[in-house]
């Protein structure tokens, strides 16, 4: 049969078409597969680098947290303290008590020392009255004995006549020490010259005793006077009534004793004290010279000297401890305000207006103090830090019972974890709440 060229080539092609569909319809049925997968694992990709970022920003939070706490913590240590406020022991006192004291006395004694202080009021006062005056001139002379060791007596109203050509009088009866070991014996006689008028004032004069005259005493018994010699007044001058005078006199005293006390105390060592009624003002009898009258006006010049009694601080306090406490046992203590307390001296009287000489010589006293007062104990801080460093909190009560001088102590520690104190001085303080003095 003859071939039809045209229908083999249409046949060929048709088969042509008909293998394509095929080749195409699996590339189709494949191709969702494999994006399937593809999708899948990208997915799966992306979930895994997700959570891959999510732990490292919580490892990265982790590690900073740590960080912040690590630092935190080592500045709490660089800068860790250990504060304690203490309420120390006290005791309130109604103080009545006499005591007794040795001047330089030792440990066993409460000793008291002098202080002497020396100065001047001075002020001006106007007077409206005159009157006629006679005084005679007035001093003090060192008489000396360079004779023998055997004192010599002399009368009232023993001459003695002046390096001036004055004659003086003694104004008590007088015994002149005996010589000690080649030192002449001495002593203080007031004198007065023997007429009115300012003819015997003097400045400083060297004495001989007239009555001794043309014997061997004369040379041997000599005097020198301490300071000048005053008073010596013959006319009219002003004049100042007695009150008056003694009402002036007074008030200067009271303002002198108050200046020189000041100077005192100022100049009291520490560790002592000087109460203000423990001292005592020996003043110039002639305050007023109204022969420096100017107008009516006459200027007033008070000199005095002041004596003080010191006692020591300490041991004072601590004898009223002993007095006033039950089981004292020497503790350290102090009263803030001891210096307020009413201070008065047996036989203060007689104390009064006297001289050097009887204070150079004073071995013993014998005084009341009386008065409210706050005893305290005293806190040894340096030794209460050395017996708690290092030491863990819980023992710190434990540790205040060895110290009956304090009433209260309260701890706090920072950081407040810390379950110990610090091991260092440095960081430990302790503020004792003492009374105000």
């Amino acid at each position: 049969m003859p071939k039809n060229i045209f229908q083999d080539m249409v046949k060929i092609n048709h088969h042509k078409r008909e293998i394509k569909p095929q080749i195409v319809k699996s590339i189709k049925r494949d191709a969702p597969i494999h994006l399937k997968e593809e999708r899948k694992v990208e997915k799966v990709q992306k979930i895994k680098r997700s959570q891959e970022k999510e732990t490292s920003r919580y490892m990265l939070w982790f590690v900073a947290l740590v960080s912040v706490i690590f630092f935190l913590f080592a500045l709490s240590y660089l800068f860790s303290k250990v504060f304690i406020e203490i309420d120390p022991k006290q005791k309130d006192l109604v103080i009545k008590e006499t005591f007794s004291a040795l001047k330089d006395g030792d440990d066993s004694s409460l000793p008291f020392d002098i202080v002497v202080i020396s100065g001047e009021e001075s002020t001006t006062v106007e007077v409206s009255e005159e009157k006629d005056v006679l005084e005679k001139a007035e001093g003090t002379v060192l008489l000396y004995n360079n004779f023998s060791s055997s004192p010599q007596n002399l009368t009232i109203d023993t001459r003695l006549e002046g390096t001036n050509g004055k004659i003086y009088k003694t104004k008590t009866k007088t015994i002149i020490p005996g010589m000690k070991a080649n030192v002449p014996g001495s002593v203080e006689v007031e004198i007065y010259g023997i007429e009115s008028g300012p003819a015997y004032n003097s400045k400083p004069l060297d004495f001989t005793i007239f009555g001794f005259k043309g014997t061997p005493k004369y040379s041997k018994f000599y005097g020198r006077s301490n300071g000048s010699i005053t008073g010596g007044l013959v006319g009219k001058f002003p004049f100042i009534s007695d009150d008056k005078k003694l009402d002036l006199v007074n008030k200067m005293k009271a303002s002198l004793k108050d200046k020189l006390f000041q100077k005192a105390k100022d100049q009291t060592p520490e560790g002592f004290i000087l109460f203000k009624d423990a001292v005592f003002l020996n003043t110039e009898e002639n305050v007023i010279d109204v022969s420096l009258n100017k107008n009516n006006i006459l200027p007033v010049k008070l000199k005095g000297t002041l004596y003080g009694i010191l006692l020591n601080e300490e041991k004072l306090t601590k004898n009223i401890a002993e007095k006033n406490t039950d089981g004292y046992k020497g503790s350290p203590v102090f009263i803030p305000n001891i210096r307020n307390l009413a201070f008065s001296i047996n036989g203060a009287t007689d104390i009064e207006n006297k001289d050097n000489s009887f204070f150079e010589n004073l071995k013993n006293i014998n005084f009341n103090l009386s008065g409210d007062a706050k005893l305290v104990w005293k806190i040894d801080s340096d030794k209460f830090i050395d017996e708690v460093l290092g030491k863990s909190k819980e023992n710190f009560n434990q540790i205040l019972l060895k110290y009956p001088s304090i009433d209260r102590a309260e701890l706090s520690i920072r950081p407040f974890w810390k379950g110990s104190l610090s091991e260092e001085k440095e960081k430990i303080e302790v503020k004792v709440n003492y009374p105000s003095q």
